[in-house]
């Protein structure tokens, strides 16, 4: 009597312990390769561990050799790698920021920041139903009619809530605590 032969899901599984085998024993080439061509061996480990994941999701591939396979798309993604930076890079010198851009980007990053503490502030404020109302719709994504089953109310009291947390926060943001009016501008007496 001749034995079954494998089956599609028993061939899958040996084809991934058989990368897996050969990726661990190459891992440290991988590395060495991949940091010598990128300068840093944090980046290195990071390339070579999403190298790892996107042979480990994909469908098994048949190469003749999976070793010298992993090393040559391991030097790819390393030049991939200095691509994007270098193009990164490039993109951030060709627009230089002036001295008053800069500025003005701080003031807006500190305004957004007070912004943010307004809005806490406002929801804080709210009663515990219209805040986790708000918080499943705007944060976790939930509809009106999700959150009305799962609050057990009926999505025109949803409706309301949510009103309710929107002009709360429009409100913060239109009359902020005088404290927060009168902080110094960068580059000003203080």
């Amino acid at each position: 009597m001749t034995p079954d032969p494998p089956s599609d899901e028993q061939q899958a599984l040996d084809s991934q312990e058989d990368f897996l085998r050969v990726f661990l024993a190459n891992r440290q080439r991988l590395e060495s390769l991949v940091s010598r061509q990128v300068g840093c061996r944090a980046t290195a480990a990071d390339l070579v561990q999403d190298l790892f994941l996107r042979f480990w999701r994909r469908p098994a591939v048949q190469v003749e050799e999976m070793g010298t396979y992993l090393l040559r798309s391991a030097r790819n993604l390393a030049i991939d790698h200095l691509r994007l930076e270098g193009s990164r890079s490039r993109t951030l010198n060709a627009f230089p920021l002036s001295d008053e851009q800069r500025t003005d980007s701080l003031e807006a990053g500190l305004q957004a920041g007070d912004d943010l503490r307004h809005v806490e502030a406002a929801l804080r404020g709210l009663p515990e139903r219209t805040r986790h109302i708000f918080l499943l719709n705007r944060i976790h994504g939930c509809t009106y009619g999700e959150i009305a089953k799962a609050v057990g109310v009926s999505q025109s009291a949803v409706e309301k809530h949510m009103m309710r947390a929107l002009e709360a926060c429009k409100a913060s943001l239109a009359n902020p605590p005088a404290a927060s009016r009168e902080r110094p501008t960068p580059g000003s007496p203080a």
